[in-house]
């Protein structure tokens, strides 16, 4: 399916709307995301600092994890959306991995241009994926 350049500012703009959500009292790097699925439904997430740190959750497995509750495991595209649009962490490009290498990830600014586009397979390379875990 091609996605329209007019779809993608779309989703990056629902991402920027979300990050105004984001509880981030204490990096003050509120991150926006929104996942559209194969089946066209869409899904926001923000991030949620915790003064425990390692509880903190990052907007794209928010996002990820509500689609998931929600039925949905096949992802077509993810935007993040930052101050300056930065690159998702280690952590969140493994949760992408599992559902699809070949996720189209838009990467955007907090003035909504787009700063990269790319895929989870670029953004992690010899991912480790369900597929490795087959017994032989």
């Amino acid at each position: 399916m091609t996605i329209t350049q007019h779809e993608k500012q779309s989703l990056i703009d629902l991402a920027n709307e979300a990050r105004k959500r984001a509880y981030v009292p204490y990096s003050k790097y509120p991150v926006g995301s929104a996942l559209r699925t194969k089946t066209g439904k869409i899904f926001t997430g923000v991030n949620i600092e915790n003064a425990a740190y390692p509880q903190t959750m990052c907007a794209e497995r928010v996002a990820i994890f509500k689609a998931v509750s929600e039925g949905e495991k096949e992802f077509e595209i993810i935007s993040v959306v930052t101050d300056n649009g930065g690159s998702p962490c280690g952590g969140c490009r493994q949760v992408m991995a599992e559902f699809g290498l070949d996720t189209i990830v838009l990467l955007a600014d907090k003035n909504g241009n787009l700063v990269k586009e790319t895929t989870v397979k670029k953004l992690l390379p010899e991912a480790f994926t369900p597929e490795k875990l087959v017994n032989k």
